[in-house]
């Protein structure tokens, strides 16, 4: 059992990766998580003592869907995200579970067709947010039952940001890369694995820390629209739960299954305090997920998302390549 969870502990960083953008009565560039990038991945697990690398090549193809579920037509964006992570498990027990820490360093290129339009140009390539998970926690209740909890933060190191966009300085028809503010993301995690089958639960919060912006002034537009800025203002992000959950079978070295996963905003966005209209963000989607794991201890996943649902945001399809090993 322990064999197959060797680098199971990696998502619990990668996951706060984000590719869902607001253009609309927004200030936020991206929300929550990548859609699907924790499927086929146990929750609640840390692999045994060690340093673990996995490598998230993740491609999306989304259109733009305006706050009652309706695409906006000419809105669409495509997206490459590499998404990097170290996972460092010492060995050593915390409360009586045990204990690993991660980074990850994700890097993004987009090409967003209404600024292309605007200002044509071969995309946007920068950095994201760095996120780090100073402390995840794993306990083992029973042979096949265990349970996690992790605290990751996200930097406010970002290549540039929507500020960038409407100061003019970004103009390769692409979306910036990252936000402007940190956020602070708890998460509760649980892995049931027998007679080959793993079923997971992911449940994750994702608190905004501090204005979205980072200086006193909001940017309030329809994409599409005039450029106004209100001087001393101050824009906050809601927060957003996510959801993930996964089953899938083992045959030998192959793993096959299938993965839901729900976010949605649990407050709307506020302006001085002030709740913004249309500003709440929700997506549904699922997809199958088929894995692989060599006997050199590699593992390879491939996993499919698809949108059923998006309101407020992007949502489409996105593929994930993800490459994991034990150094």
């Amino acid at each position: 059992m322990r064999k197959t969870t060797t680098v199971r502990g990696l998502a619990a960083i990668a996951a706060v990766t984000v590719m869902q953008t607001q253009m609309a009565k927004a200030n936020e560039m991206w929300t929550g998580e990548l859609p699907n990038i924790k499927s086929a991945t146990p929750e609640g697990v840390l692999p045994p003592p060690g340093v673990y690398g996995q490598l998230d090549n993740y491609f999306a193809q989304f259109e733009t869907f305006d706050s009652v579920g309706n695409k906006i037509p000419s809105a669409s964006i495509n997206a490459l995200i590499e998404v990097p992570t170290l996972l460092w498990v010492p060995g050593i027990t915390v409360l009586g579970a045990n204990y690993g820490v991660a980074v990850a360093i994700p890097f993004v290129y987009n090409s967003y067709q209404p600024l292309q339009r605007a200002t044509p140009g071969p995309g946007n390539l920068g950095l994201f947010n760095t996120v780090i998970a100073p402390a995840i926690l794993s306990w083992t209740l029973s042979q096949h039952l265990f349970v996690s909890t992790t605290a990751a933060f996200l930097l406010p190191d970002q290549t540039n940001d929507k500020l960038d966009l409407y100061r003019g300085s970004l103009k390769n028809g692409g979306a910036p890369t990252g936000n402007s503010y940190s956020s602070f993301m708890p998460s509760l995690g649980l892995t049931w694995m027998d007679n080959g089958w793993t079923l997971n639960v992911g449940l994750r919060v994702s608190l905004t820390l501090g204005p979205t912006t980072s200086e006193a002034s909001f940017y309030y537009q329809n994409p599409y629209g005039a450029v106004s800025w209100l001087n001393g203002y101050h824009y906050h992000t809601g927060d957003f739960f996510v959801g993930d959950y996964t089953l899938t079978k083992t045959f030998g070295a192959w793993s096959f299954g299938g993965a839901i996963f729900n976010s949605f905003q649990l407050q709307k966005d506020t302006l001085n305090g002030q709740p913004v209209p249309g500003s709440i963000y929700r997506s549904f989607s699922i997809g199958p997920v088929i894995g692989y794991q060599f006997k050199s201890g590699m593992g390879i996943t491939a996993l499919w998302g698809h949108s059923v649902t998006t309101n407020n945001g992007v949502g489409g399809d996105a593929f994930d390549l993800r490459l994991t090993t034990r150094f």
